[in-house]
């Protein structure tokens, strides 16, 4: 197997690169991968402290075929360095597998990676592999499609990033021209249509929300595995765009993943199975208002009567 380049993103977070970095180094693989580290600049001088103490780090690190360092001579941001880093590597290479500076992967991770991209390159419906999958209560199959595209550890093809779509408002655009935010959404179960809005007004600048868009437009399909090889330890709030949230911690799957020839669609279960994760939860303050409020109602039926 020619295994695919790894890109990984990195910033002013020591504790979360190391713990990354030595994940990727216990992987299958990971001997046999060139490793491209991406790492941005400061915004400010208060910052530079902890930009060049992953700077440093990065420079001391082995276990790969190849490493390279990239330095930004500026802040790029995430989504500019990501869309610039994936490019460039895309144009060389023609695939490439991604991550970022928070998430920490199984010893399977790459080997899933590589052997989705080889069993699906010539498969045009299909856009990207991707090693996240959310801590549903259901049992998924051991893998299966998604309409649409992800961001945490992930891969794909020049064709599939040639996709990617730069313009949230022209996606938007094209969203609402066909009747799909509901869908998008996950049929209201999660906002992100809103989050995409949002990328518009500058109140973020999302990359993995127009990822995710452009691929849904074009009726792409990202393939997942039902245990999840990678962990996201950025939701700690100390993450671009994460919230404090314990609510997609997950365990890692140990577990090689086996390809085999699935249905080349959406898989209905598994949405499901994601909408009722997405959905809501009421508190237990809400749920016992409700409660007293269908008492009450009950109570006012049998007086009336």
């Amino acid at each position: 197997m020619i295994c695919a380049p790894i890109a990984l993103f990195v910033y002013n977070r020591i504790d979360h690169t190391k713990k990354t970095i030595e994940a990727l180094q216990k992987n299958f693989l990971a001997d046999q991968s060139e490793l491209f580290i991406f790492c941005d600049d400061a915004k400010n001088p208060d910052g530079e402290k902890a930009v060049h103490a992953v700077r440093d780090y990065v420079r001391t690190i082995s276990g790969f075929k190849k490493i390279t360092v990239i330095e930004r001579e500026k802040n790029f941001g995430l989504a500019a360095s990501i869309i610039s880093g994936v490019s460039e590597i895309i144009e060389k290479f023609g695939r490439v597998i991604v991550l970022e500076d928070d998430l920490v992967t199984s010893p399977h991770f790459l080997t899933f990676m590589n052997e989705g991209l080889d069993f699906y390159e010539s498969e045009e419906k299909v856009i990207s592999i991707h090693g996240y999958i959310y801590p549903v209560k259901k049992e998924l199959p051991e893998t299966f499609f998604l309409r649409g595209a992800d961001c945490w550890g992930w891969a794909t093809w020049k064709r599939g990033w040639n996709l990617f779509e730069k313009n949230g408002a022209k996606l938007l655009a094209e969203l609402q021209q066909k009747n799909l935010t509901k869908k998008f959404d996950f049929d209201g179960c999660y906002s992100f249509t809103r989050m995409l809005e949002d990328q518009i007004a500058g109140k973020n600048n999302s990359w993995a929300i127009r990822w995710y868009a452009s691929a849904f437009l074009a009726e792409k399909l990202t393939l997942y595995p039902g245990k999840s090889l990678v962990q996201n330890i950025g939701i700690d709030g100390s993450g671009t765009h994460c919230s404090n949230s314990s609510s997609f911690n997950i365990e890692l799957g140990q577990e090689k993943i086996s390809l085999t020839k699935i249905p080349l669609s959406e898989n209905f279960e598994a949405r499901e199975a994601i909408k009722k994760f997405f959905k809501p939860k009421k508190s237990f303050i809400k749920k016992i208002a409700h409660k007293i409020r269908k008492k009450i109602k009950k109570l006012k039926a049998k007086t009336d009567a």
